[in-house]
């Protein structure tokens, strides 16, 4: 950890150093002011740049700009924010002169404007990508009291986030219905999110690290990876943009018990003024106590620390070529079970994992002053390693050791056609090479993973595009080491605007899922007093599948009203899909679990949300999905002759929801009400505390937060935040958990935390 404050520190002495770089003496400039248009009121920190180049400014505190040695020619000037809608205009420049440009900008709370690159790997506005992306930004991870990435992506429509270990706090992520596995996570757009980074990772990456979060669902973003079944989660990190910074602190005390969850972030940003080079800076630590509900000695909630620290930085090497590193370091401790004050072998039952974790990546772009012609060139890694015990009755043979090194290296090619065939376009061409080496030791469990993957993938993808029309088709080649055979994965996307502000999209993809070990083959479960395992079938073979969606996305404004609703449909069929099921005991008795290849299965279902902005004091969102998850046949789950087979997959509910709203009644305070609704599941019950197996239906819960804030202005631009409220307010908590050292502890549904309490405080500057 030390070496990482001193790499960092030395970082921030490098960008001082060089910031008063020598600069090119054209005397050609551009200045003017930003301004809102509905009020006339002069907007600081607003995005002014040269399109097609790394050169640009941020307005001040008075909402001025100023560009100075500018290159000759005739430009497009950008002007964006976060909150507003993006305004261009055209400018010629000449030596030796100066010109005044002036912007009016209108805002938009909607965000149809926003930029995203998950659509095609290439940044384009919300309203003309080709794929429908839903972004949470930094403000839902606020307003909702969200500290890591698990909390906030619940507020995305079709999104799900489930716990699924009382001992351990294992948690994963489900788009439109389907398993953690099929979801491709991304950081920076590289998938080097491993299967053993998932196993915990969607609690270890703080909210303060996260830019935005952009969510595809469906299949439509193949382009990333054929894993991408689902959709795809893509964490764009935090880039400088000014020079501020922000600590944090929040405190919430855990069902109102002497539980508490502490949470410490800081983070900061420096941009040296010619805008060459910038850092972001961030930390956080976060201590957690574990939380007994039902008084058994055993948790329902895990006892966890962590501390994570990392950077962003880019170099601007011309004015047409950007270099960008980031890097991430995460030390956590997490323990879960009984009698936590003893060592692990010690107690009844302890599921305890430390992990450390390295993560980077180093990118090179550069693309012509025409902005036709960009490359990309990239390499991205991550290694984990983790310690753990999962253990039951006392065994000091429990003990394990994981590593897992993921890289990824690659580039790409795009060039713009003016007019290709028919209309204009950007043909886009690349290739990875990826390869992951994941070792697995359990020795008192006799368990030995050596598991190598390599995967070399070519992608081509043309994209006619206008303001009406876009017209995508695309394909992706993966050769994997664990198939004999090239796949390939066609990808089809077609986006119609009747007018300005009607999007109708439809998309199709395929994709396929290797026999490979995943996040849930590396947790061992404790069930009935015995532990849990997941084994693959020798001839386990790979699962395919073809997925379709179509939406419709309308955006309307009644004079100062600002209201979007966007419906979509969406149709996924897996063919040999993976299926879990209980196959007995091994000679230690430890409960097997296969993962084998089943008939197939279908997930259908419809998404609705709706958007609207209805004064300048009161903003609502909200979203709901309505879906059926089955297998082709009833799937054999128990060893338990007696129980049926199902049909219906575990843990989907047919109808899941959110919503989230803000109140500013007054200057300086604001209301955040927020929520989530999970309607009934089907999840197993595993023996052991009970006599036998069972398929149990849940009920539906409400997961409501209320949170106050308010804010005090300090010096200049400073200012100081307190905020209080309550998580779950109607106590829509579990109420039937297994009780004791034979109880089941995947045997969990609903939120995390029982009604809690908690406090904030936030200093920016």
């Amino acid at each position: 950890m030390n070496k990482v404050f001193l790499f960092i520190s030395m970082c921030f002495i490098w960008v001082y150093a060089i910031a008063e770089e020598p600069q090119r003496s054209s005397d050609t400039n551009l200045f003017g002011h930003v301004v809102d248009k509905s009020t006339n009121e002069h907007l600081a920190f607003i995005n002014v740049v040269i399109k097609g180049s790394t050169i640009g400014a941020t307005t001040d505190a008075t909402g001025h700009y100023y560009l100075k040695n500018l290159p000759e020619g005739e430009f497009t000037i950008v002007v964006q924010s976060i909150g507003y809608r993006t305004v261009e205009k055209r400018v010629t420049l000449a030596r030796g002169k100066s010109v005044e440009l002036n912007f009016e900008i209108e805002e938009d709370r909607i965000a149809i404007d926003g930029v995203v690159v998950s659509a095609n790997r290439s940044e384009t506005t919300r309203r003309l990508a080709p794929s429908l992306v839903n972004v949470l930004d930094a403000n839902v991870f606020s307003n909702t009291n969200s500290l890591t990435l698990a909390q906030g992506l619940n507020f995305q429509p079709g999104v799900r986030v489930e716990n699924n270990c009382q001992n351990c706090g294992l948690t994963q992520v489900r788009i439109n219905g389907l398993d953690g596995p099929y979801t491709q996570i991304l950081i920076d757009s590289r998938p080097v999110f491993s299967a053993l980074s998932g196993v915990y990772g969607l609690e270890q990456l703080p909210a303060n690290m996260i830019e935005r979060v952009e969510v595809m669902r469906g299949g439509g973003s193949a382009l990333f990876g054929s894993s991408a079944i689902a959709g795809t989660i893509n964490i764009i990190t935090k880039e400088p943009n000014r020079n501020s910074g922000e600590l944090v602190h929040a405190i919430t005390s855990i069902g109102g018990s002497g539980s508490f969850d502490n949470n410490t972030s800081l983070n900061a940003s420096l941009v040296t003024d010619n805008r060459k080079i910038g850092l972001y800076v961030f930390g956080q630590n976060r201590h957690r106590s574990a939380y007994d509900h039902d008084g058994d000695g055993y948790t329902e909630t895990p006892m966890l620390k962590n501390q994570t620290v990392g950077f962003r930085s880019y170099i601007k090497t011309t004015d047409y070529s950007k270099v960008t590193v980031e890097y991430h370091h995460l030390e956590e401790f997490r323990r879960g079970g009984n009698k936590l004050d003893v060592p692990p072998h010690e107690a009844d039952i302890t599921e305890q994992v430390q992990h450390s974790v390295d993560g980077g990546s180093v990118k090179f772009d550069i693309f012509s002053n025409d902005y036709k012609h960009k490359l990309n060139v990239f390499v991205s890694a991550m290694n984990t390693s983790r310690g753990s015990y999962y253990g039951t009755g006392k065994d000091p043979n429990a003990y394990g050791k994981t590593t897992d090194l993921t890289a990824l290296a690659g580039t790409q090619y795009s060039y713009d056609f003016d007019r290709f065939l028919f209309m204009p376009s950007q043909l886009m061409t690349g290739i990875e090479y990826n390869s992951d080496h994941l070792e697995d030791e359990m020795l008192g469990y006799e368990r030995h993973t050596n598991q190598k993957v390599r995967i070399g993938s070519l992608f081509l993808q043309n994209e006619w595009k206008n303001k009406m029309w876009s017209i995508l088709i695309g394909g992706r080649l993966d050769k994997h080491n664990l198939i004999d055979k090239v796949v390939f994965s066609p990808r089809a996307n077609l986006r119609f605007n009747p007018t300005e502000d009607i999007n109708i999209r439809v998309s199709y993809s395929s994709g396929f899922r290797a026999p490979q070990a995943f996040d849930e083959d590396l947790h061992i479960a404790a069930v009935g007093g015995e532990v849990a395992l997941i084994r693959r079938s020798e001839d386990l073979k790979e699962e395919k599948s073809h997925s379709l969606s179509t939406s419709v996305d309308i955006y309307r404004r009644f004079g100062g009203v600002q209201v979007n609703f966007l419906a979509e449909g969406f149709y996924t069929k897996l063919k040999d899909v993976f299926v879990l099921e209980d196959i007995g005991q091994d000679q230690q008795g430890n409960l097997i679990k296969e993962r084998r290849n089943g008939s197939g299965a279908q997930v259908m279902g419809v998404t609705l949300e709706g958007k609207a902005v209805l004064t300048s004091w009161l903003s609502l969102q909200a979203g709901f999905t309505f879906q059926n998850s089955k297998y082709d046949k009833p799937e054999k789950w128990s060893e338990d002759e007696t129980i049926p087979a199902s049909k219906k997959m575990f843990r989907t509910p047919d109808k899941y929801g959110y919503f989230t709203s803000t109140i500013t009644p007054f200057n300086r305070f604001t209301a955040f009400l927020s929520g989530t609704y999970t309607g009934s599941m089907l999840v197993q019950h595993l023996a052991g505390y009970i006599p036998k197996d069972e398929s149990m239906k849940t009920s539906g819960f409400f997961d409501m937060t209320l949170k106050l804030a308010y804010g005090f202005p300090l010096y200049r631009e400073s200012k100081l935040e307190v905020s209080a409220g309550v998580q779950n307010l109607f106590d829509a908590y579990q109420s039937d958990f297994d009780k004791g050292a034979d109880r089941d502890a995947t045997y969990i549904y609903g939120p995390s935390f029982p009604r809690s309490y908690f406090g904030g405080v936030k200093i920016s500057f």
